[in-house]
C-alpha cells in the first residue's frame, strides 16, 4: 500500500508536474497505466524528461547523473539503481548497460528504458529484480551518442542514412585507446572530436566496475574481446585474451536467454555470407577486426568484463517491432547482470589495524590478467568454475596465497585476506607466515636458534692495530684458500693497504648470476665497533663453512666482500675508551671520508682522498647489489637520501624508499636495543627513531656521502648502521656487540636475495648483454646488467612492470609479480635490424607496446652506432654535391624544395640583409606552420660569416635529402612526423656573396657589408639594444629566437674541425673535453654571440660545428664533407628527442604557461602557451623545479638515459596559500577593506560634483516618484475597492474606463447617478485629456534629460567663434561653443512649448472636473488633476533652473575666455616672460583640468543613470502588461457578475 501511495504521490507532485505529466500521458511508466509504452521512440529532451520523471519517482532507488557532454552539447545521462544509490557499498559489485553507441542502432536505447522500468517497478514485487538490486548496484546509460541518434532515420536498417558516427563524424567505437600501435598513416582522434569517448574512458577508469555489456544493432550475436589483434587480420583471427573462458561464459550466458541469438544464425537480410555463430557468440577479431573498441579498453584499462552485444539484424527498425524485441532481451539482460556474482569475492585486510586495503593486486595462477581491489579492500573476480590458487600484492605487505580454492557454478566464493605489514608494528617481534616463506624475526635476549649451539663463535675479541689486523687477515686466507682471496683496493694517505677479504665457494670470480655483497667499516677511524665486528664475521663465516647450514648457504649463493678498516691511518691514532671524539674520525689529510664523495646537491670542494678513489673505482669494477657502512656513535639504521637541496633536516626521499626501509628494517629488528628506538639515553635522551632505522637526512644532514654515491651512480644500495653509543669501546666489551649484531649482521646479507634477478641475453645467439638497462615502471632508479648479462633488482613484494632495454637492441617489457625471495625473470631481446628501422610491421615485438611505443623504439636503435650506420645504408639518396649556390640560386633552390614538397615545408623571410636579401628559413614537419607545442623544435643554422658557405650547402642538401626520404623511409618519415625543423641556410647573404671559392684563409665576407661580425651582435634583448643590431641579427632574434621555443640549436661554421658550447664570453677555462669539443670561450672566446644569446634569452642550448678547416673550399670537396657529416646531422634529429619532456598544470588538468622549469639549480627554460617544456639533460639524475606565480613549488626528481627517448613528466602545481608572504584571506580581506575605503571616498567626491546637477536627484527622480504613486493609486482604485459590484456599478465604471463599444453600451444600460447624457461623453473626454497629458509629460522628461546634459557638458575650449585655444585638451568635446548655444536655444524654446501645450490641458481637465452631473466622480477627478499639475510644476521648475545654470556657465566662460585673450595680446605684444604670469598660467592650467575632471566624472554618472533609466524603463514595460492582465480578468469578473444580475 505505502508503495501504491508513493507512485500516486509521483504522479500528482508539483515538482515534477510537467514530466509526469507526459509519463502518464504517455502510459511508459506503470505507476501511470502499468503497461510499457512499446510504440514508438523517444528522442532527446523526451529521454531527459523520462529519467528525470523516473529518478523523482524513486528517489530511494535510482539517481540520475551525467558523466559528460556530447559534442553537441547532450547529456550523456546514466541511470544507477540501487538500494544506496549515490553512496559507497563496500562489496556490492558493480555492472554497467551501454546502449546506443552508433546513433543509427537504436533498439538498445529503448530497451534499455524499459529495464530502467522494469527494475524500478520490480522491486519489491518481483524476487528475481529484489534479489539482484539487493547485492548489485546498476548503472544504465540509455544512449551514448545522442547526437548520433537524432539524425537517424526510423526504418533504416542498414545504416545507410546517416547517424552511425558523432556529431563529427567519428565512430565512438573505433576511438578508445588501442593495446596495439596504430597503423602508419592512420588517422589520430583528437580529443576535442570524440568527447563521449573521454568521459566514457574517464567513467570507467574511476569506478570498478565488474561487468559490463554494451549493445548494438546490425545483426543478432554476442562477441566477447579480444576485438582486434596484433597482426592486423580483419576478419577469421582469433585474438584471445587471458580469460577466454569467462568471456565465452558471459556470453553464452546472454545467448542463451535469447530465442533468436541462441540458434547462431542470424538470417539477416543485409547478410550475404549467411553468418553461424555457434551458440550465438563469437570472438570479436575473429568475426571482424575492430580498432579502438570499447570492450576491449573496459578489460585492459579498467578491469571490466565487457562483452558486445548485438541485438537485431535492422539497426532502426520501424517502433512496431520494439515490443518484440524487448520481449527477446528481456530475460538475457537480467540473466548477464545476474553473472556479476561468480568466480570469487571478498576483502584484502591489513592484520594491524583491521582496515581494507585498496589497491591490491589480485592473481589468478595460469591467468596473465589481474584485478585491483576497491576503496574498501573488496574485490569481485570472475572465474568459470574450476580450482585456482591466488595471491594477493599489496605494496608494503608480506603477499599472501590460498591454494586449491574451488569455484562452483552459481554465487561467488567468498575469500578474505589478511596481510601483514612489512613494518611490524610490536617493537620487539615479527612473525608472519604465508604460503611463500616464513620469515621469523628472534629477540636477541631470548632463545637462539637451534643450529647456533652447533655453530664455532669466535674467540679472537680484541681490539686490532693495523699490523695484527694485516697478520688475521692473512691467517684465514691461507687456512681457508677454497673460499677466501684477500687482496688490497689501494692505499691509505700513509701507504696502508685497504684490504678486503672475499669469502665465496668460488673466490676471486664473478660467478653468473651470483649476487654481489659488502660491508665497509671503520670508515671513520675512532669508530672500531665495525672493524672488529668484521674481523669476527670472517672469522665465523670460515670457521662454520661446510658444517653450519646458513652459513654454507650464505657463502654458496653469495660473493661476500669485507673491508675491514677503510681509514686505518685513522685508527691508528685513535685511543681505546674515546666515546664520542674526533681524534682518528679523519684521514690523515685531515678530511672526513664520508664527506668526501661527490654530492648530488651540493659540489664537494675538498680534493678527493685516495681512500675515496680507491673505494670508487672498486665499486665500478664489481657489480655490487647491497652493501652496509658500518659507522659508531649511536644505535641506528639510516638509509638513503642523507642530504637535500636545501641542507636542512628533512625527509630526503629517495625512489627506493620502500625498499631501503625494509632492508634498514631487516638489520635493527635482530638487535633489541636498536629495535626499540631509543639509543644512546643518556647522551641523547630526546633521540628517538621508531624501530631503530631512519631516513638519513631526517636525522641530520651528510654532504657527499657513501651511501648515497652507492645507490646513484652504480648498481648498490647502501645503508649506514651505526653499532653504538661510544665509538671505541673498551675490549672488555666487545663479545657484547657480537652477540647484538651478529644475527642482524647474517640477515642483512640474506637481503641481497630478495626482489628479482635474471639474464639479459641476445636472441639470436644467446650471449649475454652487458649494460643493459632494467627499468621498473614509476620508480626512477635503472640497474644495468654486468658483463655476463646477469642483474639483480631489489625490490618489496608487490606486482611491477619491468622494461629491459640495451642500445641496438628491442625492449622488452613484462608484468613481474615480487613475493618473499627473488624471482628469476630472464630477458631474451631482438637485435634492431634494417627491417626494424624501415618496416613497420616486422620492427616492434614488444606485446606491451603503450602508444608511442614505436617511435620510442626507434630513438633507442637510431642511438646505437649500429642503428644510424644502417639508417644511412638504407637511405641512399644521390645528391650531386659539385656546386656552390649563391644567393639568386639558393633562393631557387628553397622555393623549389616548398614548391614539390608543399605538404611538409614552409618557406618564410626572417628579415632581410642590410643590401635587402632575404634571410630565409625553411620549415620541415609533417604539419608546418601550425603550432605544435608536444614536439621538440631543432634549428640548424649556416652562413653566419658569409666566407664560411660550407654549412650552408651542408643544410641545403641535409634540407633535400629528408623532403625525398618522407614517406619513403620508415625512420625519416618518423622523424620528420615527431620534430620541428627549422634550415636557416644563410644569415649572412651579403658577406656570402663577395667571398671567393678556395680562399681557405680570407676574411672577406667574414662580416656583413657594415663590416660588423654577426656573431659578435647579439648584445640583448631590449629594445634599445635591438635598434643597436644589424638588420641581419635583428631578423634572427626577433622571428627566430625569442619566438620559437627550440629545444636545440646545431649552427654550421668554418675554419677548424671541431665543436664548441657555450659560453663564448671571456670565463675561466676548463680543460677540454675529449673528442673535439671545448668551451667555446677557451677557443675563440668573445662577447655577445649566437650562441650565448640563444642560452640566455632563448633558453635553448646551442652548439657550433666548425666543419673542416679551410673557410671556402672547392666544390668538388662538398661531397666528401657532406659524406662526413650526414650521420650527426641525423644524430642532432635524434638526440633533440632525449632529455626530458614535460608538462605543468594544475589540480584541475589546465596547462599553465610561462612556469620556471629549473633545472638542478642552474639551467632555466619556460613552459610554454600550452604548458609544455622540452629540455637536453646529460644522461643520469636531475632535480626539476617547477616554480610559478601564484602556485607553490614543485621539486621531481628524473632519471635520464643516454639512449632512450625524452622522459616524460608532468608536473601538477596547487595553488600558493600565500600573498607577499602573509596568508591569502588576511590579504583579500585587507585588499577588500581598502577598495571599499576608496569606493567610499568616490561616492563621496561624485556627490559632491554632482550638485551641479541637482536636477537627476531632486528634479526628474520625484517626477517619476509622482507618476508612480499616481499609477498605484489607480490601480488601487480599479482593483481595490472592497464594496460589492452590485452596489457600486457607477464608480467602478467610471473609474475602470471603458475603452470597447460594448463596454461602453453596457455602462450606458445602467441606472446612472449622473445624467445618462453627461456620464458617457465625460468619460471618454476625461481618458482622452489624460492620456494627452501623460503623453506630454514623456516628452518632457526626454527632453529635459538631455537638455541636462546639454548644460553640463557645455565647455569653453573652444572660442565663441569656434576658434580652439591652446589651453584646449583631447577632452574637450566634440561641439564647439557656438554649436551649443544653439542646440540650447533650440532645445530651450521645444520644451516652452511642451510646458504650455501641458499647462492647457491640465486646465481642460480642471473644466471637466467642475462638470455638472459627475459628482460621485469628484474626488477621484480631483485627485488625478492634482497629481498633473504637481508634475508641471516640478518640469517647470526644473527646467528654469537648469536654464539659469547654463546661461551662468556660459557667461564665466565668456569672461575667463575675456581674460585669456587680455593674457595672450599683453604676452604677445610686450614679451614679457617674468616668473609671476608663469605660475599664474600654471595655476589656471590646474584649475582648469580639475574642471575638467569633475565633468568627466559627472558624464559618467549621467551614463550611468541612463543606464538605470533604461532598466526602469522594461520594468515599467513588463509592469504595464501585468497590469493589462489584470484589466482582463477584472472584466471577466466584472461580466460575469452583469450576468448573475441581469439574470
Amino acid at each position: 500500500m505505502a508503495r501504491s501511495g508513493r507512485r500516486r504521490g509521483w504522479c500528482d507532485g508539483a515538482r515534477w508536474l510537467p514530466a509526469v505529466t507526459l509519463f502518464c500521458a504517455l502510459a511508459l511508466w506503470p505507476g501511470c497505466t502499468g503497461a510499457l509504452d512499446t510504440s514508438r521512440y523517444y528522442h532527446y529532451e523526451e529521454l531527459t524528461e523520462l529519467l528525470r520523471a523516473a529518478a523523482a519517482a524513486h528517489g530511494s532507488m535510482a539517481r540520475l547523473f551525467s558523466i559528460g557532454q556530447s559534442a553537441e552539447n547532450r547529456s550523456l545521462w546514466v541511470m544507477e539503481i540501487s538500494t544506496t544509490p549515490g553512496r559507497p557499498s563496500p562489496g556490492k559489485p558493480k555492472f554497467k548497460y551501454v546502449g546506443n553507441m552508433h546513433g543509427d542502432e537504436t533498439v538498445s536505447r529503448q530497451v534499455l528504458v524499459y529495464l530502467i522500468q522494469y527494475l524500478l517497478e520490480g522491486y519489491g514485487r518481483d524476487g528475481r529484480v529484489e534479489r539482484l538490486l539487493n547485492g548489485t548496484d546498476v548503472y544504465i546509460m540509455p544512449s551514448m551518442n545522442p547526437d548520433g541518434f537524432e539524425r537517424s532515420r526510423e526504418g533504416d536498417c542498414a545504416g545507410e542514412q546517416g547517424g552511425r558516427s558523432n556529431a563529427r563524424n567519428k565512430d565512438l567505437n573505433r576511438c578508445f585507446s588501442d593495446q596495439f600501435e596504430p597503423e602508419a598513416g592512420e588517422e589520430v582522434v583528437e580529443d576535442e572530436d570524440v568527447p563521449e569517448v573521454v568521459a566514457m574512458e574517464r567513467w570507467i577508469k574511476e569506478n570498478k566496475f565488474v561487468a559490463s555489456g554494451n549493445l548494438h544493432g546490425g545483426s543478432v550475436v554476442a562477441s566477447y574481446p579480444y576485438d582486434d589483434s596484433r597482426t592486423r587480420t580483419s576478419v577469421g583471427y582469433y585474438s584471445k585474451c587471458p580469460d577466454d573462458e569467462v568471456f565465452k561464459y558471459l556470453a553464452k550466458s546472454y545467448a542463451s536467454k535469447h530465442p533468436v541469438m541462441k540458434i547462431g544464425m542470424p538470417n539477416c537480410s543485409n547478410d550475404s555470407s549467411g553468418e553461424i555463430f555457434k551458440d550465438g557468440i563469437t570472438n570479436g577479431a575473429k568475426w571482424y577486426d575492430v580498432r579502438g573498441g570499447m570492450q576491449d579498453y573496459n578489460y585492459l584499462q579498467g578491469d571490466c568484463f565487457e562483452i558486445t552485444l548485438e541485438l537485431t539484424c535492422c539497426k532502426y527498425p520501424p517502433a512496431s517491432a520494439l515490443h518484440s524485441e524487448w520481449e527477446n532481451n528481456r530475460d538475457a539482460l537480467l540473466n548477464l547482470m545476474e553473472q556479476v556474482h561468480i568466480g570469487i569475492a571478498g576483502f584484502v585486510i591489513d592484520a594491524v589495524f583491521g582496515s581494507g586495503i585498496s589497491n591490491a593486486t589480485i592473481v589468478v595462477a595460469g591467468i596473465d590478467h589481474n584485478i585491483t581491489t576497491g576503496n574498501f579492500g573488496d574485490f569481485h573476480r570472475l572465474l568459470v568454475p574450476g580450482i585456482y590458487n591466488v595471491t594477493v600484492v599489496a605494496q608494503g605487505y608480506m603477499p599472501v596465497t590460498i591454494f586449491d580454492i574451488e569455484v562452483l557454478e552459481g554465487p561467488a566464493t567468498q575469500l578474505n585476506f589478511t596481510l601483514q605489514p612489512l613494518v611490524a608494528a610490536d617493537n620487539h617481534t615479527f612473525e608472519t607466515t604465508t604460503a611463500f616463506t616464513e620469515f621469523r624475526t628472534h629477540n636477541v635476549s631470548e632463545a637462539e636458534d637451534e643450529h647456533q649451539s652447533k655453530a664455532i663463535e669466535p674467540a679472537n675479541f680484541r681490539h686490532h692495530n693495523y699490523a695484527d689486523m694485516e697478520i688475521l687477515l692473512r691467517k684465514y686466507a691461507t687456512d681457508y684458500p677454497a673460499i677466501t682471496h684477500l687482496h688490497t683496493v689501494g692505499k691509505s694517505v700513509e701507504q696502508r693497504n685497504l684490504y678486503v677479504m672475499e669469502i665465496s665457494d668460488n673466490p676471486g670470480i664473478h660467478e653468473m648470476g651470483e649476487p654481489e655483497f659488502k660491508y665497509i667499516g671503520n670508515m671513520h677511524g675512532n669508530e672500531v665497533v665495525g672493524r672488529e665486528l668484521l674481523l669476527n664475521l670472517i672469522e665465523y663465516l670460515c670457521n662454520n663453512y661446510g658444517t653450519d647450514p646458513e652459513v654454507t648457504s650464505l657463502v654458496n649463493k653469495t660473493r661476500i666482500h669485507i673491508m675491514p678498516s677503510m681509514n686505518p691511518d685513522g685508527y691508528e691514532v685513535s685511543t681505546e675508551g674515546d666515546v664520542s671524539g674526533v681524534v682518528g674520525r679523519n684521514n690523515s689529510n685531515n678530511f672526513d671520508l664520508n664527506r668526501n664523495f661527490p654530492d648530488q646537491f651540493f659540489k664537494i670542494s675538498d680534493p678527493q682522498q685516495p681512500e675515496t678513489s680507491a673505494v670508487m673505482d672498486w665499486l665500478q669494477k664489481i657489480p655490487f647489489v647491497l652493501s652496509a657502512n658500518l659507522h659508531g656513535g649511536s644505535l641506528v639504521v639510516n638509509y638513503p637520501y642523507d642530504d637535500d637541496k636545501e641542507g636542512i633536516i628533512v625527509y630526503s626521499k629517495s625512489p627506493d624508499d620502500a625498499i631501503f626501509k625494509q632492508l634498514a628494517l631487516s638489520f635493527a629488528k635482530e638487535n633489541s636495543p636498536m629495535f626499540e628506538g631509543h639509543p644512546c639515553k643518556d647522551m641523547y635522551p630526546e633521540e628517538y627513531f621508531p624501530q631503530g632505522i631512519t631516513n638519513g637526512a631526517h636525522w641530520y644532514n651528510v654532504p657527499g656521502g657513501m651511501q648515497d654515491w652507492n645507490y646513484l651512480h652504480t648498481n648498490c644500495f647502501e645503508v649506514t648502521i651505526e653499532l653504538g653509543c661510544v665509538k671505541f669501546p673498551f675490549a672488555k666489551d666487545l663479545p657484547k656487540y657480537w652477540k647484538q649484531n651478529k644475527r642482524s649482521l647474517l640477515q642483512f646479507i640474506k637481503q641481497v636475495h630478495k626482489g628479482m634477478k635474471g639474464f639479459v641475453l641476445d636472441a639470436t645467439n644467446r650471449k649475454a648483454i652487458y649494460n643493459a638497462t632494467i627499468v621498473v615502471a614509476e620508480v626512477n632508479h635503472p640497474v644495468r646488467s654486468a658483463k655476463d648479462g646477469d642483474y639483480w633488482r631489489l625490490l618489496v613484494p608487490g606486482v611491477y612492470k619491468i622494461t629491459a632495454s640495451a642500445p641496438g637492441y628491442i625492449p622488452m617489457t613484462r608484468n613481474v609479480t615480487v613475493v618473499e625471495e627473488a624471482v628469476e625473470v630472464n630477458f631474451t631481446l631482438s637485435r634492431v635490424t634494417d627491417d626494424d628501422v624501415n618496416s613497420r610491421d616486422r620492427g616492434t615485438i614488444n606485446s606491451s607496446a603503450e602508444p608511442g611505443e614505436e617511435f620510442q623504439q626507434l630513438v633507442r636503435s637510431l642511438s646505437s652506432e649500429e642503428g644510424l650506420k644502417n639508417l644511412i645504408s638504407s637511405a641512399r639518396v644521390d645528391l650531386s654535391l659539385d656546386r656552390y649556390h649563391d644567393y639568386k640560386d639558393l633562393s631557387e633552390a628553397l622555393r623549389g624544395l616548398h614548391s614539390n614538397y608543399p605538404t611538409i615545408t614552409n618557406l618564410d623571410s626572417l628579415g632581410q640583409s642590410v643590401e635587402v636579401r632575404q634571410i630565409w628559413a625553411l620549415e620541415i614537419s609533417d604539419k608546418p606552420g601550425t603550432k605544435e607545442p608536444k614536439e621538440p623544435k631543432i634549428k640548424f643554422v649556416a652562413g653566419v660569416h658569409g666566407n664560411a658557405p660550407v654549412g650552408t650547402e651542408l643544410l641545403l642538401a641535409f634540407a633535400e635529402f629528408l623532403c625525398i626520404l618522407y614517406g619513403k623511409n620508415q625512420a625519416i618519415t618518423k622523424l620528420i612526423e615527431e620534430t620541428k625543423i627549422v634550415i636557416v641556410p644563410s644569415v649572412n647573404p651579403d658577406g656570402r656573396e663577395i667571398s671567393q671559392e678556395g680562399q681557405c684563409m680570407s676574411k672577406v665576407g667574414l662580416t656583413n657589408v657594415n663590416g660588423k661580425d654577426l656573431d659578435t651582435d647579439f648584445i640583448g634583448n631590449s629594445s634599445e639594444q635591438f635598434s643597436e643590431m644589424q638588420p641581419e641579427t635583428r631578423g634572427i632574434v626577433k622571428n627566430l629566437i625569442l619566438n620559437q621555443g627550440f629545444t636545440l640549436s646545431v649552427v654550421l661554421d668554418g675554419g677548424s674541425l671541431l665543436a664548441t658550447y657555450p659560453y663564448d664570453k671571456p670565463v675561466q677555462t676548463d680543460e677540454n673535453v675529449p673528442g673535439g669539443v671545448v668551451r667555446g670561450a677557451q677557443w675563440h672566446g668573445h662577447m655577445h654571440s649566437m650562441k650565448d644569446f640563444s642560452v640566455t634569452y632563448g633558453h635553448c642550448p646551442e652548439i657550433t660545428v666548425y666543419t673542416g678547416c679551410c673557410n671556402f673550399p672547392h666544390a668538388k670537396d662538398l661531397a666528401t664533407i657532406w659524406r662526413d657529416n650526414k650521420k650527426s646531422l641525423l644524430r642532432m634529429l635524434v638526440e633533440v628527442h632525449k632529455g626530458l619532456r614535460g608538462m605543468v598544470t594544475d589540480t584541475a588538468g589546465n596547462p599553465i604557461s610561462k612556469v620556471n622549469i629549473i633545472l638542478n639549480e642552474g639551467v632555466k627554460v619556460l613552459t610554454s602557451e600550452a604548458g609544455y617544456f622540452h629540455v637536453l639533460l646529460s644522461p643520469g639524475p636531475h632535480h626539476i623545479d617547477a616554480l610559478a606565480a601564484g602556485y607553490q613549488h614543485q621539486r621531481k626528481q628524473v632519471f635520464v638515459s643516454s639512449y632512450e627517448a625524452a622522459t616524460s613528466l608532468v608536473i601538477v602545481v596547487e595553488l600558493d596559500n600565500k600573498l607577499l608572504g602573509l596568508p591569502r584571506e588576511l590579504v583579500v580581506t585587507a585588499a577588500g577593506a581598502t577598495l571599499s575605503a576608496i569606493l567610499v571616498t568616490a561616492c563621496i567626491v561624485w556627490c559632491v560634483c554632482s550638485i551641479k546637477s541637482n536636477h537627476q536627484k531632486d528634479g526628474f527622480h520625484r517626477l517619476r516618484q509622482h507618476r508612480d504613486e499616481y499609477e498605484d493609486e489607480i490601480r488601487m482604485m480599479s482593483m481595490g475597492s472592497k464594496k460589492s459590484l452590485l452596489s457600486s456599478k457607477v464608480a467602478a465604471v467610471c473609474v475602470f474606463f471603458p475603452t470597447t463599444p460594448k463596454e461602453k453600451n453596457y455602462i450606458s444600460s445602467l441606472p446612472c447617478s449622473c445624467d445618462q447624457t453627461v456620464c458617457l461623453p465625460f468619460i471618454n473626454c476625461h481618458l482622452d485629456l489624460r492620456k494627452q497629458a501623460r503623453q506630454l509629460e514623456n516628452e518632457l522628461d526626454l527632453k529635459l534629460v538631455s537638455f541636462s546634459k546639454l548644460c553640463t557638458s557645455y565647455s569653453g575650449a573652444t572660442t565663441r567663434d569656434g576658434r580652439r585655444d591652446r589651453y584646449s585638451s583631447d577632452t574637450t568635446p566634440l561641439l564647439n561653443g557656438s554649436s551649443q548655444d544653439r542646440m540650447f536655444e533650440t532645445m530651450a524654446v521645444e520644451i516652452e512649448q511642451l510646458l504650455a501645450k501641458l499647462t492647457g490641458v491640465n486646465d481642460k481637465m480642471a473644466e471637466y472636473t467642475s462638470t455638472p452631473g459627475v459628482t460621485s466622480l469628484n474626488a477621484a477627478l480631483m485627485h488625478t488633476l492634482q497629481r498633473h499639475r504637481d508634475i508641471l510644476q516640478d518640469y517647470t521648475h526644473e527646467f528654469n533652473k537648469t536654464k539659469a545654470n547654463f546661461i551662468a556657465i556660459r557667461e564665466r566662460e565668456d569672461l575667463l575666455g575675456s581674460v585669456r585673450k587680455d593674457i595672450e595680446s599683453y604676452k604677445s605684444g610686450s614679451g614679457v616672460n617674468n616668473r609671476r604670469t608663469e605660475l599664474f598660467l600654471k595655476e589656471h592650467e590646474h584649475l582648469r583640468n580639475s574642471d575638467r575632471l569633475i565633468e568627466d566624472t559627472i558624464s559618467i554618472a549621467m551614463a550611468t543613470k541612463e543606464n538605470v533609466t533604461s532598466q526602469r524603463g522594461v520594468l515599467k514595460t513588463i509592469q504595464s502588461k501585468v497590469n493589462s492582465l489584470a484589466n482582463i480578468l477584472f472584466k471577466a469578473i466584472l461580466k460575469k457578475s452583469s450576468m448573475l444580475y441581469l439574470g
